[in-house]
């Protein structure tokens, strides 16, 4: 089937750095944007990062942005986000997901088909 697989979530610091990653399998993403999102409780999900799986153009939100790194390997079938410096604020159930067609609004949950089950990245101060 289908799946966008999350890993890389824990508990930390406020200040250290986590790795997420992304498997994706089961069909072709390679001319996919891609983009995480995250969901802490009581809260919206809200967009973190976009990427075209076949690389070019980055999107941030404001929050994350100079701290936060969107990358592929696309040997692996692998999306990563990179987090350095990471706040309590930051916690939350960090999401992939995959947008075939490049809908228009990147930034909205709405516009992806393809979504992993989420990981959870915790930040204590």
């Amino acid at each position: 089937q289908v799946q966008l697989v999350e890993a890389g979530g824990g508990l930390v610091q406020a200040g250290d750095s986590l790795r997420l990653s992304c498997t994706a399998s089961g069909r072709t993403f390679s001319n996919d944007r891609m983009g995480w999102f995250r969901q802490a409780p009581g809260k919206e999900r809200e967009f973190v990062a976009a990427m075209r799986w076949s690389g070019g153009r980055t999107y941030y939100a404001d929050s994350v942005k100079g701290r936060f790194t969107i990358a592929r390997d696309n040997a692996k079938d692998t999306v990563y986000l990179q987090m350095n410096n990471l706040k309590p604020e930051d916690t939350a159930v960090y999401y992939c997901a995959a947008d075939p067609d490049y809908s228009d609004g990147y930034y909205s949950p709405i516009v992806y088909d393809y979504w992993g089950q989420g990981t959870q990245v915790t930040v204590s101060s």
